[in-house]
């Protein structure tokens, strides 16, 4: 689908690809969502330019991601998506500044995009060209990217409450619920990794399009694409932090798991010392000898039980002492 934005932020769906007329000339933004082969020749036919396919947004060379060709830019980043879902996934989104126009190729929805064209009208004329439009964009994806990890970090405050503070208050929980709370932060680990990801791909892309004439002509998306830069690198450092809790958390789920354990063999191993005196005083007189003076003890039977009974006794007071019960 293509989706044409003209500078008085008017949208305008291109359907009809049987003939090939020249955009309005007040466009700017040339939004292309999963297109057709069709609507990318329809495009190249238009403006001029050569629209990365599919598989050119998968290459991860940043000679293949970050170029100028033809007095076109061509920008590529790696864009969080499906954050608030148990499977959030990166994907590619290119960027092409040619004249006075920006031209997006995207695959996916991601949210940052659905804001950003909430937000459009409220975006002042002067900043309604190519190159301020997606300075004000990103901003927007980084503020996006902001939310997710706001997000990421409350949602992990609560699984910990959920791993210590239910332990604290001795809340009887099943018996593989430490495991389940381990596949929760696996899935937090993976969130926080994809952003980090992304991070670092928009943290490049800046970079390379803060140098770009169309930007460093432009004093106010200098500016802006500077204060962009900031905020990846400052967000970049937080998800650093998160991910370090995150593996805090890990650590010391596997670590309770451990205690558990341990504390479960302890049980056993205390019943089997506890019940081996009584095993033996029952094996010695169990034997059965012919010539065995307590066999005909009157008192012989009662006094082997209550001999077992104390021999079972002594050593769950003795550990009980020790305070290893």
């Amino acid at each position: 689908m293509i989706t044409a934005y003209c500078s008085n932020c008017k949208s305008v769906e291109i359907r009809d690809l049987s003939h090939a007329a020249k955009f309005p000339d007040d466009v700017v933004w040339i939004d292309l969502l999963e297109p057709t082969r069709e609507e990318e020749l329809y495009v190249e036919k238009i403006v001029g330019i050569e629209v990365p396919t599919r598989d050119d947004l998968k290459d991860i060379e940043p000679s293949a991601r970050l170029y100028t060709e033809n007095d076109a830019v061509y920008m590529t980043a790696s864009l969080v998506w499906k954050a608030e879902t148990e499977a959030p996934t990166l994907t590619d989104v290119a960027f092409i500044l040619v004249g006075n126009r920006l031209i997006t190729i995207r695959y996916a929805h991601p949210k940052s995009f659905a804001l950003f064209i909430a937000a459009l009208h409220r975006v002042p004329e002067e900043w309604r060209s190519g190159a301020a439009l997606l300075a004000k964009l990103l901003e927007t994806i980084a503020d996006r990217t902001a939310e997710i990890l706001e997000l990421s970090v409350a949602r992990i405050d609560i699984l910990s409450t959920h791993v210590f503070g239910d332990r604290a208050r001795k809340v009887r929980k099943p018996s593989n619920y430490l495991e389940v709370k381990l596949r929760d932060i696996a899935g937090h680990h993976r969130l926080v990794s994809k952003v980090r990801d992304s991070l670092a791909s928009l943290a490049r892309l800046m970079t390379f399009f803060y140098t770009i004439p169309a930007v460093q002509k432009d004093q106010a998306t200098k500016e802006l694409s500077r204060t962009v830069s900031r905020d990846i690198q400052s967000l970049t450092e937080h998800a650093s932090y998160i991910a370090g809790n995150i593996t805090f958390l890990l650590d010391a789920s596997l670590g309770l798991i451990n205690i558990e354990q341990n504390s479960i063999i302890k049980i056993f191993s205390i019943a089997s010392v506890v019940f081996l005196p009584p095993t033996l005083v029952a094996s010695i007189y169990g034997m059965n000898f012919e010539f065995m003076p307590e066999l005909h003890w009157v008192a012989g039977y009662p006094s082997s039980l209550g001999l077992m009974v104390m021999s079972a006794i002594i050593p769950f007071f003795f550990f009980r002492w020790k305070g290893w019960l």
